[in-house]
């Protein structure tokens, strides 16, 4: 593989996912000439361009500078979700270009850094946005590539650097993708498991497959590395582990959970030091993701009570638990869940705090395979629901599965969900305007959230 010093053009295919564009500002900070195509444009194509890097939205390869096929100093990146027959992937195929999956070049920028890698069903992104954080206001050299945008930075990409460096080597903050078995790619320092609910069964053909995988990115932790793992998962490994969570045998002990004046507390204790946390991040489950992100900067030896400090003034991401609308007569949150269990979460949290208004959902499902598989699943947290409004399925990068759909989901449910298209939404809400709602998906809702907080504000 090439060395990344080596780099003097960049081609990304996908550039505006959010793992991709994230490589992409890096691969700028060092001076390395990016270029990209993408199907679409969206936010993250849009950022990038202002940024100065030289997108195109057709397949053309006539498009692809020259200076690509350079074999001994260009690079050409693609993610699974771009289809096996695009034309631009083919082309590059035939003419011996080193081709990498997103995953093979985050582990080959990571490989000789001091790595801590979050990985999980759900969490990753959020946990892995709260440990940048803490090394942010703990005055710590870092990057970070994130799944999701952080609030507190506003990007994906986070670079710090004039500040106090903890090894003679960078440190990394990474989110670790289990889709297509990507993480496997990485050899963390740290790594982080927060929740192993199975997924993606269209690459893993059953819930211990699943699991099995996360043990194996564990032991891919470098000698003396350590796993911080949620105590509620029985994953087992050789590799030095530290749990955390609420049972009173683990090292890392979650205590006291409550809300006090809107916000989610709790005790935390880890080697002989406790800590008294709020979270200005909603949500019990968050809780977990706290607990975790202090964890790994403990192991840093970053100040307890700094650490603390930093979870009160930490925003959260884009789409995770977001509010859109906070008013005396109206609440709109926005939430990127799109398997079961993130979604009861996502609910107990919202009844939690307002456990007296009706709470409606509109939920977009994402992908056929995963609502076939967690049907049955999928109904009982939407029937958690005061009233659940259901749109279309996003598809993403599968092609339509017979007798799979909304009406497929609908007739799973005991609360009788409202089957709505994309484009009556708006006009729904502007008759009805819920005084408590929930929106939750993965695919393009988050092309409604705009005009959505413009019709209650």
């Amino acid at each position: 593989m090439i060395a990344i010093d080596q780099i003097r053009i960049a081609y990304f295919l996908g550039i505006g996912g959010i793992g991709m564009s994230a490589i992409a500002r890096y691969f700028k900070t060092l001076g390395i000439e990016v270029h990209g195509y993408d199907k679409t444009s969206n936010d993250f194509t849009r950022s990038l361009e202002k940024e100065g890097f030289k997108i195109h939205y057709s397949e053309d390869i006539n498009q692809i500078p020259s200076k690509v096929y350079n074999t001994r100093n260009s690079i050409v990146l693609y993610t699974p979700a771009v289809p096996r027959d695009s034309i631009e992937l083919n082309h590059l195929m035939s003419q011996n270009v080193p081709i990498y999956k997103r995953a093979q070049v985050l582990g080959l920028i990571s490989k000789d850094a001091y790595t801590i890698a979050v990985a999980g069903t759900h969490g990753k992104t959020t946990t892995s946005s709260m440990i940048a954080y803490m090394l942010h206001t703990s005055g710590v050299n870092f990057s970070a590539f994130l799944g999701g945008v952080s609030s507190n930075f506003g990007s994906n990409y986070i670079q710090q650097k004039d500040a106090v460096d903890l090894f003679s080597k960078p440190l990394m903050v990474v989110e670790a993708d289990e889709y297509d078995r990507s993480f496997l790619q990485l050899s963390p320092d740290i790594a982080i498991v927060t929740s192993t609910d199975p997924d993606h069964l269209d690459v893993y053909n059953e819930h211990l497959e699943f699991k099995k995988t996360f043990v194996e990115f564990i032991e891919k932790i470098k000698p003396e590395g350590i796993a911080i793992i949620n105590d509620h998962l029985d994953i087992e490994s050789k590799v030095r582990t530290i749990k955390y969570g609420t049972y009173p045998s683990s090292q890392a002990i979650i205590s006291k959970r409550e809300i006090k004046d809107s916000h989610f507390t709790f005790h935390y204790a880890f080697n002989n030091v406790e800590t008294d946390v709020k979270n200005a991040l909603p949500g019990f489950h968050n809780i977990e993701n706290t607990a975790a992100a202090l964890t790994a900067c403990s192991l840093l030896n970053l100040p307890i009570d700094n650490l603390a400090r930093a979870c009160s003034s930490f925003l959260g991401v884009k789409r995770r638990f977001e509010y859109l609308v906070k008013t005396d007569k109206h609440i709109v949150i926005d939430d990127y869940a799109h398997h079961p269990a993130a979604i009861i979460a996502c609910i107990e949290s919202v009844r939690a705090l307002y456990p007296d208004k009706k709470l409606t959902g509109l939920f977009q499902p994402h992908l056929y395979s995963r609502t076939r598989d967690f049907g049955k699943e999928f109904a009982l947290a939407l029937d958690l629901l005061d009233e659940c409004w259901l749109m279309d399925i996003y598809p993403a990068r599968e092609l339509p599965i017979e007798g799979i759909n909304s009406e497929f989901l609908a007739l799973k449910m005991k609360n009788n969900p409202i089957l709505i298209a994309k484009e009556n939404i708006l006009k729904k809400l502007e008759n009805e305007k819920p005084e408590l709602l929930l929106i939750m998906g993965a695919g393009n809702i988050d092309q409604l959230l705009k005009p959505i907080q413009n019709l209650y504000l």
